[in-house]
């Protein structure tokens, strides 16, 4: 998994946090005789008695087994254990009936060479960057092929500048720093991780002209400040650092020298100096021990007070006195990635495949990030595999995946998708993903045509920790819990939980926003702490202690993933729901036209300041390098053609719903224009400036990386300011919501 911020719960507060849910819950069991959307009565019977089956088979010993086997060395993608644990994998699931190939790609990876950061005034000090190993956890003295912390496709480069301290690195945040007079232009920033993916960190520093990014994870988020740090906790010590690739993925995912094609032997690939996703400048991660001299010896105003952190000092923006040198080598070489490809063919419908995966590398041992996913994975697959032995084939092809390279830069899972992706769409039914798993909540991120699905599976998979539905815990945590009061009344009384629209992150974004496939991300989480993240404390011995002991949410990530994948394997109809959709597309049109109209008042406030010479929080105008520019004005945009378009898509939604819940059987034909209605959402010309993505409605943001854009090209043109591109993606949007409406209206009709 390649998120960039980890969970910040406190692990202190469970105990309390759970009580207070439970209050909430209504103690209740999933309804054995509901109907389940996309079957009929009698199919619906015999797919929940296999499904009684498929728990009682899925087994956590073996679960158990593989983790501590996987997690034994560090097997990022190019090392010995990586390729030893795909060919582990492969003969697991080639001894379950599956038929099994690895598919091999050659791609860039670069490995740390040199990596040296010391402070050269006001005083000097020299940064350890390393972690120190746990007694009590012998996996950290285990170091073979162990990568030193690093960011992954940083250049080479030499550099010595005054600091500036940038909070979290946003663009919010460099709005900030420009009303304080302060610039990066010659410097090296220094940023919190979080707010943003950290790709973002070095990419947005470059174009303000710094020139060098330093990333550390603050205490107060990721540290002490919200639990006990390791051993005595799950949080990150004062050594731990968290890797990561900085990759422009919001630009594409992928092997960065074969962009949109499969990284064959073969190939045309890009020079290295041309490939447009590798950073401009050099960029290192440390832990906040190291980082702790550095922010001590700066100097310039006290930040403000949201950007304060957690460590025993005053932060200052700087820039100065604060001067560091930084210098870093890297050995860019070739190496080979591992896929591991199972298949079931199915009995009915052979050429619909239902794509399953999970990535199989990791930054380090990795236990929590991503093999607590893969185990999960090989018991579903090893418990379906026995359902079949025993009468219960699937009707559609399930298709097991095993991606190598995601840590990265989702390269495994990209490559294969650009190398099959005229077969992909033409077959793929969904495309089902996990990662890394944890304790607690159920997540379920995806495109909205699953959300009643996905509701129905959430019902009928019991959380271990409180006996009730995963979807009654979840809703009772929103109740209390959500971020605003229209979640926690939707919680109260919508009949379904939304799912979280998809940016990026794993490996469904080739799926999703490359191909047009349906897919979806799932896990548990919120009660385990996220301070392992990428850090050499991603153990075997972390993960039973802290994450999940007893692996019982990894049995429950094996009952739900494989209750998706098993029920898109059988449905006669395939469980496609149009009326989510609209209603999740209609409340981000109203985001954007909230949008629209906050930035039009905030820009005519500033405005008003810088024309009456109050430029708000600069405190030292001498300090300034001039005071802002004034910004053009927000115009008032015409949305209609997009409500118009959304209003013919509710209709044609609405219609749909009663053939659909009409019990009518569904022919092949049917459901082929059912699973391949989600390609009316792309448009082969893709994103501006970004064609690889060619989702109109779901994509990671350019400035935010994992964060998800909803309606994208109309949100960032505003975002960004391209006012003269507003209308034009607007009319883009409306268009793919009425070839949606056309393709269910050929639904109706067929």
């Amino acid at each position: 998994m390649i998120y960039s911020s980890p969970s910040l719960i406190r692990y202190s507060a469970q105990a309390f946090h759970c009580m207070a849910i439970a209050g909430f819950l209504s103690i209740a069991s999933p309804s054995s005789a509901q109907t389940l959307f996309g079957f009929d009565a009698y199919a619906s019977a015999q797919q929940r008695q296999m499904e009684t089956e498929f728990d009682a088979l899925i087994d956590r010993d073996e679960m158990n087994a593989w983790l501590r086997d996987f997690s034994s060395e560090a097997h990022h993608v190019g090392s010995p254990k990586s390729k030893e644990n795909a060919e582990a994998i492969a003969d697991l699931l080639r001894s379950w009936n599956y038929d099994v190939e690895i598919a091999e790609y050659e791609v860039l990876f670069p490995e740390p060479l040199t990596r040296e950061l010391e402070l050269v005034a006001p005083n000097r000090f020299t940064a350890s960057l390393v972690e120190d190993p746990v007694e009590s956890d012998a996996s950290t003295s285990n170091t073979d092929n162990l990568l030193a912390p690093y960011n992954a496709f940083s250049i080479d480069g030499e550099v010595e500048a005054e600091l500036v301290f940038v909070n979290y690195g946003t663009p919010a945040d460099y709005e900030l720093l420009e009303r304080y007079g302060v610039s990066v232009a010659g410097k090296i920033a220094i940023s919190k991780y979080g707010g943003s993916w950290r790709g973002i960190k070095p990419k947005l520093a470059g174009e303000m002209g710094a020139v060098g990014t330093l990333i550390y994870s603050d205490p107060a988020d990721d540290g002490y400040g919200p639990g006990d740090v390791y051993p005595d906790g799950p949080y990150k010590n004062d050594s731990g650092v968290q890797r990561g690739s900085v990759m422009d993925m919001p630009t594409y995912p992928g092997d960065v020298l074969t962009p949109g094609v499969g990284a064959t032997g073969d190939v045309n690939r890009l020079r290295r100096e041309d490939a447009p996703t590798i950073t401009q400048i050099p960029v290192l991660p440390i832990s906040y021990r190291d980082a702790l001299p550095l922010l001590e010896a700066m100097g310039g105003e006290v930040v403000p007070e949201a950007w304060r952190g957690g460590l025993p000092i005053t932060y200052h923006l700087g820039p100065g006195p604060a001067r560091v040198r930084l210098k870093l080598e890297f050995d860019w070489k070739m190496v080979t990635a591992y896929n591991v490809i199972a298949r079931m063919e199915g009995t009915e419908f052979p050429d619909q495949w239902v794509i399953r995966g999970n990535h199989h590398d990791g930054w380090n041992h990795g236990a929590a990030d991503p093999l607590s996913g893969i185990v999960a994975m090989l018991a579903e697959a090893k418990a379906v595999s026995r359902l079949a032995q025993s009468g219960y084939p699937p009707a559609r092809t399930i298709v097991y995946a095993a991606w190598d390279a995601e840590e990265p830069g989702l390269i495994g899972s990209t490559e294969w998708a650009e190398h099959h992706a005229e077969e992909l769409q033409e077959h793929a039914v969904a495309y089902l993903n996990t990662d890394g798993n944890g304790r607690g909540f159920v997540n379920v991120g995806g495109s909205h045509v699953l959300e009643r699905f996905f509701n129905e599976v959430m019902e009928d998979v019991e959380d271990p920790q409180t006996g009730v539905s995963v979807q009654e815990r979840r809703r009772a945590n929103l109740r209390i819990n959500g971020s605003s009061e229209k979640i926690r009344n939707e919680a109260k009384n919508r009949s379904d939980l939304r799912i979280s629209p998809l940016g990026s992150g794993s490996d469904y974004t080739p799926f999703l926003q490359h191909l047009g496939i349906a897919s979806a991300n799932m896990g548990f989480g919120g009660h385990s702490g996220g301070g392992s993240y990428h850090t050499m404390y991603d153990t075997y011995e972390h993960y039973l202690r802290w994450i999940d002991p007893g692996l019982v949410y990894g049995q429950a990530l094996a009952q739900f993933a494989g209750r998706a994948t098993l029920r898109l394997a059988n449905a006669p109809r395939l469980p496609f729901d149009f009326q989510g959709f609209t209603d999740n597309v209609a409340g981000y049109l109203e985001e954007i036209e909230a949008l629209a109209d906050d930035m039009r008042d905030k820009t005519a406030t500033d405005n008003q300041d810088i024309r009456e010479g109050v430029y708000g929080i600069i405190l030292d105008p001498t300090k300034s390098f001039g005071p802002p520019l004034p910004k053009p004005e927000v115009p008032h945009f015409n949305f209609a053609p997009l409500k118009n378009a959304l209003a013919r898509l509710t209709d044609a939604a609405d219609a749909y719903e009663s053939l659909a819940l009409s019990g009518a059987p569904a022919s092949a034909r049917h459901n082929y224009l059912l699973y391949t209605s989600e390609r009316e959402l792309i448009r082969e010309e893709g994103l501006t400036g970004r064609p690889w993505y060619k989702h109109h409605i779901y994509a990671p943001g350019f400035y935010t990386g994992y964060g998800v854009k909803t309606i994208p090209g109309v949100r960032e043109a505003i975002e960004q300011r391209q006012f003269d591109q507003v209308a034009g993606q607007i009319e883009i949007a409306a268009q793919v919501l009425t070839s949606l409406a056309f393709r269910l209206d050929e639904l109706v009709e067929h």
